[in-house]
This record gives structure tokens, sequence and C-alpha cells, in this order.
């Protein structure tokens, strides 16, 4: 059985929502008509009754899955083990939802049925693995595995955010302090040399017109700049073309785009590599492993590498087919196919890739300090000089 959330109108049109369990989604609609209830939405697998859960940090779930697999290796039962892992946690709306999970488990239902209950926080990976542990007696294995593939991604997912955040925060420190400087110290400078009465350098001149534009229109400035953030936030999200575009020009972009692409190779061999050595069907774990990438421009390669083996070809020439693959992933992709160690080929492959993010991380660390120091101190050292261009004058005369 399944939890649904429903919302709709009952039979006098009055709004009305709820949660039943259901064996599928047609048998929760079936019951709902059965009320005399018009369905608006109806969503599978929302979290149990018991208390909403907030958003849970991807750490957190590998350190509940990583805590779980040790008490299971140790031969503790399932249920002690949630009451002992839940005990510890730190996290109020992970401990809701491992204490739900164990209610769950300790009623009859499997971990797999019961993590399935919490889409937000288990996503189909996690739960098809765990559900082919369950079926061979291997669970403490997957969830190990499990816990280890979300290590490196968290690990991966912060080398790349490293490489993105310090240009950033350099760009907007930039950003703020010319504001500040164009808004609030400037037009003190244009008081001063109102009372010269002699021209101005050009310089100075553009300045003090930047400045006045700024005074006069930096709150138009920001609403812009919120408006277009929110708005191209909403389309990332709701516009699969305006996120493909984003993808795809962020691949293109100069060392940036090489370290992305990386990542994406990283997380998609890392992840088939541990579905496929779990036991999946090497189509299922290509599905599963196509959201998994970061990109859409791989997650549409992958999906294409898994419509070409349904139709019979190898992996390897479906791969080839894409076109994003490189030919390090191919061969080694080959060689496994050829000896029956693909999935330890694939890992060899990850491993390689997290690397290369790690070394062009630093290179783009290196190669970023010392430029946007200098952008930094050219933009507002050319702010001062243009200022103080008038004043040198003054002297030079006197």
């Amino acid at each position: 059985m399944t939890l649904f959330v429903w919302r709709g109108r009952d039979a006098r049109g009055m709004r009305c929502e709820g949660k039943l369990n259901a064996a599928s989604r047609q048998a929760a609609r079936r019951l709902l008509r059965g009320k005399g209830i018009r369905i608006d939405r109806l969503t599978p697998g929302a979290e149990p009754a018991g208390g909403s859960t907030h958003r849970i940090r991807m750490a957190d779930t590998v350190l509940f899955t990583r805590q779980l697999a040790t008490l299971l290796k140790a031969g503790l039962p399932l249920v002690q083990a949630f009451r002992i892992v839940g005990e510890g946690l730190e996290s109020r709306s992970l401990r809701h939802v491992v204490a739900v999970l164990g209610t769950a488990v300790a009623n009859g239902m499997t971990l797999s049925e019961s993590l399935r209950r919490f889409p937000r926080q288990f996503d189909a990976l996690h739960c098809n693995l765990v559900e082919a542990g369950e079926q061979s007696g291997t669970l403490e294995i997957m969830l190990d595995r499990l816990a280890t593939l979300g290590e490196k991604s968290e690990a991966l997912r912060a080398r790349v955010r490293r490489a993105l955040q310090y240009p950033l925060t350099v760009l907007v420190v930039a950003v703020l302090v010319s504001g500040l400087l164009l808004v609030k110290v400037v037009p003190q400078f244009a008081a001063t040399f109102a009372s010269f009465g002699a021209e101005l350098p050009l310089a100075t001149r553009a300045v003090l017109s930047l400045s006045d534009l700024a005074a006069a229109w930096w709150y138009h400035l920001l609403l812009i700049a919120a408006v277009t953030g929110l708005a191209g936030r909403h389309a990332l999200a709701e516009s699969p073309w305006f996120a493909d575009c984003c993808d795809r020009l962020l691949l293109k972009l100069p060392v940036l785009g090489g370290i992305l692409a990386a990542a994406a190779l990283a997380r998609f061999t890392r992840t088939l590599a541990t579905t496929f050595g779990a036991g999946l069907p090497l189509v299922d774990a290509l599905a599963t492993c196509a959201g998994v990438t970061g990109n859409g421009v791989y997650r549409r390669a992958v999906l294409q590498v898994r419509a070409a083996l349904l139709q019979g070809q190898s992996l390897t020439d479906a791969l080839g087919a894409a076109r994003v693959f490189p030919p390090l992933v191919l061969q080694l992709v080959l060689v496994g196919e050829q000896s029956g160690t693909l999935d330890s080929m694939l890992e060899r492959c990850a491993t390689f890739y997290e690397a290369a993010v790690d070394r062009s991380v630093d290179s783009l660390a290196a190669l970023l300090e010392p430029l946007l120091m200098t952008v930094l101190g050219a933009l507002v050292g050319g702010l001062m000089i243009a200022m103080y261009m008038p004043i040198f004058r003054i002297g030079a005369v006197l």
C-alpha cells in the first residue's frame, strides 16, 4: 500500500483534501470517485500523517544510511537499528522520518516500501537498491554502497560548488563596493568639484554621470535584478527548454565547462557502477542514472543510450553514438563488457574524473584569484583615480 495525498472538491463543490492508502494511483482515484470527490491533485509517496517534514540535507541522509548499514553489519535487528540511529540524529525532520520508517517496518512493511513514502528524502535510486538488497539478502551491503555513493557525490558537489562560489563572491563584492562608492562617496566629490568653475576631465565627468544615474535608479536596478533572478529561477524549474539551453551554455564555458562535464561523467559512471554492481539490469540502471548527471545534455544522452540498448546495441556502441562521452569512457566500458568487469571499469572511470575535477578546481582557483583581484582593484582604483584627477590638476597648477 502507498500513501497518497489528494486535493479536490466534494459533491457540493467545496474544496477538500486528505490522505489515503491505496495499492496504486488508479485504485486511489476509484476510492475518491466512489466518495463523490472530483480530484484536482493526487500525489503518491507523500509523507504519512504524523507531522510534515522540512527539506533534509543530503549529508544527513547519507549519515543515516551509513549508520544503519553499520548497525546491520553488527547483527542488530532492523527495528532496533532504527531506534538507535534515530536517537543520535541532530535533524528533527530526519528524526521524524526515521521514527515513521521504524514504525512502518515494525508493522510489517519492507524497508524499500517504507522509503518510497518519502520521495523527497529517498530517491528512486535509493529505493531500488534497498529493494535489490532485500531480495538478495544483502541489505547491509547495499546500504553500505549507497552510503559510499552518497559520500562521494557530496564530496564532488562540494568541489564544484567551491569552483563556483569564489568568483561569484568576488563579483558580488565588486558590484556592492562599486555601487556604494557611486551612491555615497562620489556625490561628496561632486559638491567639491562644483566650486572649481573649471572643466573636469572626461573620466571624472563619466563617473559623475554614472553616479547620478545610480543614485536616481538604484532601487529600480535592484528590483530589476531581483525580478530577473526570480524569473530565471522559475524558468529553470518550469521550462525544460530554458534549462537545457543553460546546461549547454555552461558546458561551453572555458575551464568551468570542463569541470561541469567531468563532474557529470563522474556522477554517471559512479552511479552506474553502483547500480549495475548491485544486480540491477543495465537498462533499469541507466534509467536511474539519467537523473543524477546534473546536466540536461548528459541526461538526454543517457536516455538515448538506454533506448539504443533496448534496440539491441552494446553499451559501448550506444555510448559512442551519443557523441558526448569521451574516448576514455568508451575504452573502459569496452574492456569491461569484454572481460565481464563492467562495474569495476566504471569505478575506475569515476575515480579518474573525480580526480580531474579536483585538479581543475585547484587550477581554476589559482588562475582566478590574481585575475579577480586585479579586476576588483582596477574597478575600485579606477573610480578613485577618476575622482582625484581634478584635485591633482589643481595641485599641479598651484
